[in-house]
């Protein structure tokens, strides 16, 4: 294996990563909320965790990777208190909330599809897992960490400080915790105020429930990873990924819950991509500022000024390391439009070079420059600016500026189909959309012969049909419509 550095959010240092597993590794990275529509918010740690998950199996290694939907129990504000998110849409909607959960998965699971994002190995969802997430209470309790008032259970987290750290991820200390939290509303069962919640009583007008050792209720939003991580990954696994706005208190409460249940930390490297800002300002659902994949897709935000295909937003998001921040601007996605379809023409053109006999330049280094910039903390925009320099020689090559061998060329095409295509995931953008514009083309032919032949013009009709076989496109006219293929 390969010496791959991580930074370690837990640590604050770059790590040499070794699995617990040395020939596997196990990781779990928290999924979207599903009360909307996916963003761009979305996209970056989907893609950031899907590049990681690619990179591993290519170094040789069997993973697990997790990564949970959470569809009960992440409440308005990310409180303790008040409506679920996906309850008061479904009450917005007149829907049962599990109609409205599916739906936002689909939608989901149709954008992480479109910018060639792998499926998970497993993907739970929070409400599948009732069960055992009552269960992880019990054992906080029984561990003396937790207490029930009024039907709800809470977190003793000044209890838990005594004995561990709470903050340890985050660094923060429990006494500005309990200054900036005294006069938060809402947490008059609580025995301190920076207390979470593992259980909470269902109000009447609760519409998601469940009956529990405490009553009907509904688990806190922090329990769900702990309870179905250490479900499918064990009580210690390697690697939790996630936002960097989910560190705290997301996170810093994951990590006191798995210690309370079970005296182990949960996970051992924790990873943390940062965020998508649109003017400085990070973009959510939560601050009415956000553009729907969808919307980047089809070019339908005021934002916008054109349409985007979905790898070049993969690709937007490659040139920014995981952990720096990344700005929305239509100049931004233009250039990465730009820089994408140079990169691929640039691989068509390394298809049809015609190779020297004497190579006038070296290009065994690349190979070795990328993957060490892979191995420090997945460096994806220094692993990009090598395979441009790639290009350059490419491009140089084809005005007769360089000579390549047989070798050297194969090299290239094994260097860019490692990184380009099997590891960052990237696809020809153009292909795609040729192939869709053939499609709807194709469609809108089909459409005007059916007219054709319902006013009877039997004449222009099959003149389209005798046309279209020219080309080696074979029309069939069935009981259900045309359908078309290729004759060849």
């Amino acid at each position: 294996m390969q010496d791959l550095k991580i930074h370690n959010t837990l640590t604050g240092n770059k790590e040499l990563f070794k699995p617990i597993n040395p020939k596997a590794v196990t990781m779990y990275v928290c999924g979207p909320t599903v009360y909307g529509e996916p963003h761009l918010g979305h996209a970056r740690p989907a893609v950031t965790f899907d590049i990681l998950f690619r990179y591993l199996k290519y170094m040789g290694y069997k993973v697990r990777y997790v990564r949970n939907i959470t569809d009960v129990g992440h409440l308005l504000n990310d409180a303790d208190e008040g409506e679920d998110k996906i309850g008061e849409k479904a009450k917005a909607l007149q829907l049962e909330p599990m109609e409205v959960a599916h739906f936002y998965t689909k939608k989901y699971h149709e954008s992480m599809f479109k910018l060639n994002v792998e499926n998970p190995s497993i993907e739970p969802l929070a409400s599948g897992h009732i069960i055992e997430q009552i269960e992880m209470i019990k054992k906080i309790i029984d561990n003396g960490f937790g207490y029930e008032v009024n039907g709800s259970v809470y977190f003793d987290v000044l209890k838990y400080n005594d004995a561990n750290n709470y903050g340890i991820l985050s660094r923060r200390k429990i006494d500005d915790l309990m200054n900036n939290s005294r006069d938060l509303d809402g947490q008059l069962d609580k025995k301190n105020s920076v207390d979470f919640a593992l259980w909470k009583k269902a109000s009447p007008e609760h519409i998601m429930r469940w009956s529990s050792p405490w009553g009907d209720g509904f688990p806190g939003w922090h329990l769900e990873c702990s309870a179905m991580s250490c479900k499918y990954l064990g009580e210690e696994f390697d690697i939790h990924g996630g936002g960097m706005d989910l560190v705290f208190p997301h996170h810093e409460a994951e990590i006191a819950q798995c210690c309370a249940a079970n005296k182990k930390q949960g996970a051992k490297y924790w990873m943390h991509n940062n965020m998508i800002t649109i003017g400085g300002q990070k973009m959510g659902k939560s601050l009415g500022n956000f553009i729907t994949l969808n919307e980047f897709f089809n070019g339908s935000h005021d934002k916008l000024e054109q349409a985007y295909h979905p790898m070049v937003i993969r690709f937007f998001l490659l040139q920014a390391h995981y952990r720096s921040t990344v700005d929305f601007s239509n100049d931004a996605l233009q250039a990465a439009e730009k820089g994408l379809i140079r990169l691929f023409n640039a691989i068509k053109t390394l298809n049809d070079l015609i190779p020297k006999d004497k190579s006038t330049i070296d290009v065994s280094s690349f190979k070795s420059k990328c993957d060490q910039a892979m191995n420090d903390d997945l460096n994806t925009p220094i692993v990009l600016s090598y395979l441009f320099d790639a290009v350059k020689i490419i491009n140089s090559t084809k005005e007769s500026k360089y000579d390549l061998t047989s070798q050297d060329i194969e090299q290239l095409k094994t260097l860019f189909t490692k990184y380009a295509v099997n590891i960052f995931g990237l696809c020809n953008s153009q292909e795609e959309n040729s192939a869709s514009n053939i499609d709807g083309l194709m469609s809108l032919i089909l459409d005007v012969r059916t007219q054709l032949k319902a006013s009877q013009d039997w004449s222009t009709a099959d003149k389209i049909r005798d046309g279209l076989n020219n080309l080696n496109i074979e029309i069939k006219d069935t009981k259900n419509g045309a359908t078309w293929k290729y004759s060849n």
